[in-house]
């Protein structure tokens, strides 16, 4: 996929998440989502939180060479999560209750989301960029970008029925990060569609029997991310 391709399916992916929260009321916005603990306000803080990390990392561009793509990024994050990413958890749950009311969350990321998208468009596709200890291309970084935001629409929409689905540009980038995960030597079973595929990776929905079946041993990889 070009560099000119990734923005795209990045800014495809930002304008959905904006597409879920735009509108909703309180109520709406403090609704459970995949993510245990979360309520739809407190995943949108993640979300900005990872757009503001984007903006540093795009503006202080990082010498090379990398030491990671786009897939084994994700293999520094094993699967499950950790301290780190518990105490995480709880730390993005604290800040998005101190706001006066959960759409104040929407607020910054109406204007957080389009800025990282704008800054992705105008940074050097051949360079590198410096985020959480590793070094990427830009291409790279902002791949990682678009699949964790496809993964947290799909968190985000468990208990809103009427919100759209993330956009295709963006599933294919967040699906090829799976494939990439999964190695060439194990394919996804037919019967998946993106949704599924992507909700069983992320440990967000347990592997039927037939799935096991379908899958061997390759069964044993999921979730392939955490």
């Amino acid at each position: 996929m070009t560099p000119i391709a990734q923005h795209e399916a990045l800014a495809q992916a930002y304008q959905g998440i904006t597409t879920v929260v735009t509108g909703r009321d309180d109520a709406d916005l403090q609704r459970p989502t995949r993510c245990r603990g979360w309520l739809v306000a407190d995943l949108l803080f993640h979300l900005l939180c990872d757009a503001q990390r984007a903006l540093v990392a795009l503006a202080t561009p990082a010498d090379g060479p990398p030491d990671v793509d786009d897939v084994s990024y994700w293999r520094s994050f094993p699967a499950g999560g950790d301290g780190d990413g518990a105490r995480h958890a709880w730390w993005a749950r604290r800040s998005a209750a101190a706001f006066d009311r959960p759409s104040g969350v929407v607020r910054i990321w109406a204007d957080t989301g389009p800025a990282a998208v704008r800054a992705a468009a105008a940074a050097d596709p051949a360079g590198c960029v410096r985020t959480q200890g590793h070094v990427l291309r830009v291409p790279d970084f902002l791949a990682t970008l678009t699949t964790e935001a496809v993964i947290h629409h799909l968190d985000l929409v468990l208990d809103l029925p009427d919100a759209p689905a993330p956009g295709p540009l963006a599933c294919r980038v967040a699906v090829t990060t799976m494939d990439g995960l999964l190695s060439d030597e194990a394919v996804r079973p037919g019967d998946w569609d993106d949704a599924e595929y992507l909700l069983k990776a992320a440990g967000r929905e347990p592997l039927s029997d037939r799935d096991r079946v379908q899958l061997g041993e390759a069964a044993g990889w999921f979730p392939l991310l955490g």
